[in-house]
């Protein structure tokens, strides 16, 4: 009689899995991780359809209204200036969520870059590299970039970029400690070797060996960078009327809190839990992209 190892098809081993793959089993695990990831991917697509599926127009006025409670025909009530404020913190889902990924976008650009060039040249180029990132961590940077508002006005591609421009410092750190672990690896000495320029050696065989750490901090800063943008808002130096974000919505809220506490509580519960759901599935990121995570 065949023995049992004998008798089993290739189809009764358990198929290898990828790295990648592994991450996101490990993912689909964390069940906080995956509400936060279907909540964000649900709450990117209403700020997209928002022209079209808002019930009103973010500049519609009804002075007769004026300030109202939550009714079936305003969901989450309306501001002093009978404006919708379902529809207003809809509209303003766009400019904070794109402030978020785009601020995010130019840090990750500017830190990953910087990082990767300073830990793999090493010497007096990362010296001089990690001393400037070291005298910039040293600046105010709200206080600069309220400056730049002030001296250039309230734009919100001056916003994107002020925001990223100063957002880039830790991202820089951690990819320059990442990429001195990797750079003495067999597969970069075989690069050098093999005549590779450093540039070809940093953009193909380094940053994907970094994407890791990168994403999981990326999602992390995403929710500082709303926050900046909310305090900037807040204090009337980001989105200028009749435009609106959640900060501008929230400083609104805060002026009225004691006579109309919605116009506070809604855009105020709405950051809140962005905030929370992209914590949230950077935590879990983190923990599925774990080399060491054990596994199941």
């Amino acid at each position: 009689m065949a023995s049992a190892m004998e008798t089993r098809t290739l189809d009764d081993f358990e198929k290898g899995r990828s790295l990648s793959e592994d991450a996101i089993a490990r993912l689909r695990k964390n069940k906080m991780a995956m509400i936060s990831l279907y909540f964000l991917l649900g709450l990117i697509v209403i700020a997209i359809l928002t022209p079209w599926i808002a019930p009103y127009s973010y500049e519609e006025q009804n002075l007769a209204l004026g300030a109202s409670a939550p009714s079936m025909q305003h969901w989450l009530g309306t501001d002093i200036l009978g404006r919708d404020q379902l529809t207003r913190i809809m509209y303003g889902s766009q400019i904070s969520l794109a402030v978020g990924f785009i601020a995010t976008a130019v840090a990750l650009t500017i830190g990953v870059l910087w990082g990767a060039i300073a830990g793999f040249v090493g010497g007096r180029v990362d010296a001089l590299m990690m001393r400037t990132v070291d005298a910039l961590y040293a600046l105010p940077f709200t206080i600069f970039i309220i400056l730049l508002t002030v001296v250039f006005g309230s734009s919100l591609l001056l916003l994107f970029l002020a925001i990223g421009a100063v957002e880039w410092l830790t991202m820089a750190r951690i990819v320059r400690g990442q990429v001195l672990m990797i750079k003495k690896q067999e597969f970069v000495e075989a690069a050098v070797s093999m005549g590779l320029s450093p540039w070809r050696i940093i953009s193909r065989h380094l940053i994907p060996n970094v994407l890791g750490p990168v994403i999981v901090y990326t999602t992390l800063t995403i929710p500082s960078v709303i926050l900046l943008e909310s305090f900037l808002s807040f204090l009337g130096l980001g989105v200028q009327p009749p435009a609106s974000s959640w900060g501008s919505l929230i400083s609104t809220g805060v002026e009225t809190m004691e006579e109309y506490p919605w116009l506070l509580l809604f855009p105020g519960l709405v950051l809140t839990v962005t905030l929370f759901s992209l914590n949230f599935l950077g935590d879990g990121l983190r923990d599925a992209l774990d080399p060491k995570a054990s596994k199941d």
